[in-house]
């Protein structure tokens, strides 16, 4: 049988954070959630994931100081991360997200494009 794949949300908003737990439960996925950048971070100290689906704008710590820390604490991890946004993407967050060269997934986004991103994410990965 084949390993579920461990997912870790990190996203402050919570009908969000449901939509996302409850679409890749049911496609199978195991699912972490974090309401903000400061517990994803003790949750990824803790646990292995084969995802991170990260908010750019979360509260404490966001989602590109998260990244940066993964990065620097977990540099194969950081080439699991999609970021989700709700903002038009300003400047500041597109030259970050092209920087990084993530993918990212703008909100507000359909259960369907979620189930596509990361099924495209895992198999860039090889998962």
């Amino acid at each position: 049988m084949k390993k579920q794949k461990r997912i870790l949300i990190v996203e402050d908003e919570v009908a969000i954070r449901q939509l996302c737990q409850r679409v890749l439960t049911s496609e199978g996925f195991e699912v972490d959630v974090a309401a903000d950048g400061k517990v994803a971070q003790n949750m990824m100290e803790k646990r292995q994931y084969d995802l991170y689906l990260i908010d750019i704008r979360l509260p404490v710590l966001d989602g590109k100081e998260l990244y940066r820390w993964l990065q620097e604490a977990y540099p194969d991890n950081a080439q699991r991360v999609v970021f989700t946004t709700g903002s038009v993407m300003g400047e500041d967050t597109q030259s970050f997200s092209q920087s990084s060269g993530r993918q990212v997934l703008t909100k507000p986004f359909t259960p369907e494009e979620l189930k596509t991103k990361v099924r495209q994410a895992l198999k860039v990965m090889g998962g």
